[in-house]
């Protein structure tokens, strides 16, 4: 009996089966899955709920609530079901008069079967894209307005995925105000600052600016804030580029001063035709710029367009350069020794210019120059 007792306290109990695969998939955006075979429609719901839920809706088994909407039409419905999916709907059931053993209630001012498709959402969570597409706008004001938050979200979803389009942009965006959908308004308000040229020209942008004033003020200058915001970035990227320029000019003209470049160089380096192509893109245009430079007569700074260029060069190279004793580039140390006589003004620029150069490249670690940016200290 106690080798039994000690066996059983070895053995440890065997682990549980897993659980069964379910027989169903919930998809919130390609529809419901059996086996496989997608069904008809959108849901959010099990297969069998939703085929209750559907068959009670379209077949009105033992209704009890009377929907009126424009044109005389008639929806019948369960109040339970309508209470329990919108509690706009809950109270305006229990202020209705019922007439024998059904309430009546009205929904106007959209089509009847906009609010078909909105009663049967609160049903099913299901609709049908057709209908969706064309009763978009009803929807969204139908599911703000009875507090139906999946059908708010589903048709904000639908908005930003394709249906918002530069013809009802401004009708959706007054709507998106009204509903308080923060988020849908951020999107008209990028696709009105984006295509405000032909926004500008539909009949919605004309109703507004007829009943909506204020509204197309605000627009209006949120798309001029907008484009201004856009011809800054621009205009700094451009700066950003001619900064970058410069700072591979100074790395080229180290390049070749230090090193050689195919047939200019030093005067102790043996230089080749044949050596490898250059890694310095602008190499090939320095090298123009420092023949004219050796060879020119003029050579004064103001006396030639492009040796004064070659002159401004060699000057930010100095600035850069945190080495003028053991530089190869001519005239480093003397551009270094001239900056004590160079008035406040200059100076000021100088070392902007050397700080937008520096900030331009992001320069982590040293590189041609080190300690540049002790410089601009």
């Amino acid at each position: 009996m106690e080798e039994l007792r000690g066996d059983c306290k070895k053995s440890s109990p065997p682990n549980a089966p897993p659980l069964p695969e379910p027989r169903s998939r919930i998809s919130s955006q390609k529809g419901l899955a059996l086996d496989g075979k997608p069904l008809r429609g959108c849901s959010y719901v099990a297969t069998t709920t939703k085929g209750l839920w559907e068959r009670m809706f379209h077949e009105g088994y033992r209704t009890d609530v009377t929907i009126n909407t424009d044109n005389g039409g008639v929806i019948y419905a369960h109040a339970s079901i309508l209470g329990i999916a919108s509690p706009v709907m809950k109270y305006m059931l229990k202020q209705s008069k019922s007439r024998g053993r059904r309430k009546s209630i009205s929904v106007r001012g959209v089509p009847h079967q906009a609010v078909r498709a909105f009663i049967r959402f609160l049903y099913s969570s299901c609709y049908e894209q057709e209908e969706m597409n064309e009763f978009i706008l009803p929807l969204l004001v139908l599911s703000h307005v009875f507090v139906v938050p999946p059908l708010k979200r589903e048709c904000e979803r639908q908005l930003e995925n394709g249906l918002l389009t530069t013809d009802n942009v401004i009708d959706i965006f007054q709507l998106s105000l009204l509903c308080d959908a923060p988020r849908l308004s951020l999107f008209c308000h990028r696709l009105i600052a984006k295509s405000f040229l032909v926004i500008s020209s539909t009949e919605g942008w004309k109703v507004m600016k007829q009943s909506h004033p204020m509204l197309e003020k605000e627009l209006l200058e949120s798309v001029i804030d907008a484009d201004t915001r856009k011809q800054d970035r621009l205009k700094k990227l451009d700066q950003r580029k001619i900064y970058l320029q410069l700072y591979e000019a100074m790395e080229a003209l180290v390049h070749i001063c230090r090193d050689g470049c195919r047939t200019i160089g030093p005067h102790d380096k043996v230089l080749k035709e044949n050596q490898p192509p250059c890694n310095f893109g602008a190499c090939k245009g320095l090298e123009t710029l420092v023949r004219h430079f050796a060879g020119c007569k003029l050579r004064v700074p103001g006396g030639c367009v492009h040796c004064k260029r070659m002159w401004q060069l060699l000057e930010l190279h100095s600035r850069l350069c945190s080495e003028p004793n053991e530089c190869k580039v001519p005239l480093c140390r003397t551009f270094k020794e001239r900056l004590q006589q160079q008035s406040k003004k200059d100076e000021v620029k100088w070392k902007l210019l050397v700080q937008n150069i520096l900030r331009a490249k992001k320069l982590s670690g040293p590189s041609f120059f080190r300690s540049e940016t002790d410089i601009c200290a």
